[in-house]
């Protein structure tokens, strides 16, 4: 089975993460794309929603399509977990042929810092998408771009809620968690 991994914060699961998601899902050869989402991203010192509480929207948005599925590896990690660790612990629980890793172009410049980077460049085909304007290209990895330029983020949420970046399945509940009336 080939599969992608799209992982991380999802502080809050926004628009252009469904985009990505949907992008993904058509333009790769895979058979299930697993969204991660982080306990807490290991580049990061906190998140505003709780780990639970973002498993819990995603898993609620995603619900009723068999061909993602929602991991909550990360999140019962309790604790800042690498990438390189999700992808053994996929390897060891599912029969997986090749696994595409979803990464932000933003993440480029850093990405041979990442836990293990070595060993996880040889274990999964880097999928790097274009936002914000940004798009690198590097010399540690091979991959494949997919440019979408969203030009919205979560950072970009949590200081102003504009609820049209929310996916409607799930709006209600975070207009309730940030109290919007």
């Amino acid at each position: 089975m080939n599969i992608a991994i799209f992982g991380g914060s999802f502080d809050p699961f926004h628009t252009g993460h469904e985009s990505i998601v949907n992008s993904c899902s058509d333009k790769l050869d895979i058979q299930k794309l697993f969204i991660v989402p982080t306990f807490l991203n290991p580049f990061k010192q906190n998140s505003f929603l709780n780990a639970n509480v973002r498993l819990d929207l995603i898993k609620d948005l995603y619900k009723n399509n068999t061909n993602i599925e929602i991991i909550d590896f990360e999140v019962k990690q309790n604790k800042k977990t690498p990438s390189y660790e999700t992808v053994r612990y996929l390897k060891s629980n599912y029969n997986i042929k090749k696994i595409f890793l979803i990464i932000g172009a933003d993440n480029l410049k850093d990405i041979h810092l990442w836990y293990n980077f070595k060993n996880l460049n040889k274990l999964v085909q880097f999928v790097v998408i274009s936002r914000d304007g940004i798009h690198l290209e590097n010399d540690y990895i091979n991959a494949i771009y997919i440019d979408l330029q969203e030009n919205i983020s979560s950072s970009k949420l949590r200081k102003n809620m504009e609820l049209q970046y929310i996916p409607k399945k799930i709006q209600k509940k975070v207009k309730e968690l940030w109290k919007i009336e």
